[in-house]
């Protein structure tokens, strides 16, 4: 997988190139990885309604053929694209989104601090009293039939997941929230919940530069999307 550093990109650009490339490439075509961050920008998903965008203000709103609900990119945050050739790997969506968040919980390992899954919200949390517990969250995912709403009780969303497969291909991506500006999300019902708090690695006491967290994460994905 070949992994490009963007730098700072506007969002819908890079959304454009994402689509371009999916559509052009072939079963030869090698996978890539992009990094990067964007300036100020809110993304809607497919599944998203604009009653979730509480007060824009100064900040665009971008529809997306992303799956999930609407979310915010700023600076401060690594945004990753993978763009894989599913068929070609060998695994299913299912398998591919778990592999993505295993990316970002290692990441967060490397610093220190440990990652959850929640049942039924992608994504990636941390727990806000003591964000190194390993204690298992009993909001995991488990294998169950009841449908619960997620339940954010005592958590933090460090990063959000919105992916597209096209032709087995994917796009878009993951975000991880390093060291930001976080008022932006309290414009938004952020990934469609109210009052769901998102937090970064600064503001848990994580001090790292966005370039070392760019290339550690990057690291991970490289590895644990292997085919």
């Amino acid at each position: 997988m070949d992994t490009h550093f963007l730098g700072r990109v506007e969002y819908l650009p890079t959304y454009a190139a994402m689509q371009a490339f999916t559509a052009a490439r072939t079963a030869d075509t090698e996978d890539e990885l992009w990094i990067c961050e964007h300036p100020p920008v809110f993304t809607q998903g497919l599944a998203g309604q604009a009653d979730h965008v509480l007060v824009p203000g100064d900040i665009p709103v971008v529809a997306t053929n992303r799956g999930g609900q609407v979310t915010y990119h700023g600076p401060g945050q690594v945004v990753a694209y993978p763009l894989i050739d599913l068929k070609r790997a060998g695994y299913f969506v299912k398998e591919y989104v778990y592999r993505v968040e295993e990316a970002v919980i290692r990441t967060l390992a490397h610093f220190g601090v440990t990652g959850h899954r929640v049942a039924g919200a992608p994504g990636i949390y941390v727990r806000l009293a003591d964000p190194a517990s390993h204690a298992a969250l009993p909001q995991r995912p488990q294998k169950s039939t009841l449908v619960q709403a997620p339940d954010f009780t005592g958590l933090g969303k460090i990063a959000a997941l919105g992916i597209k497969v096209s032709r087995n291909c994917t796009y878009h991506g993951v975000a991880l929230n390093v060291a930001m500006d976080l008022e932006p999300y309290s414009r938004i019902n952020p990934c469609g919940y109210a009052g769901l708090q998102t937090v970064d690695l600064s503001t848990i006491g994580v001090s790292v530069d966005w370039t070392d967290a760019a290339h550690v994460l990057s690291q991970k994905l490289v590895t644990y999307l292997a085919p």
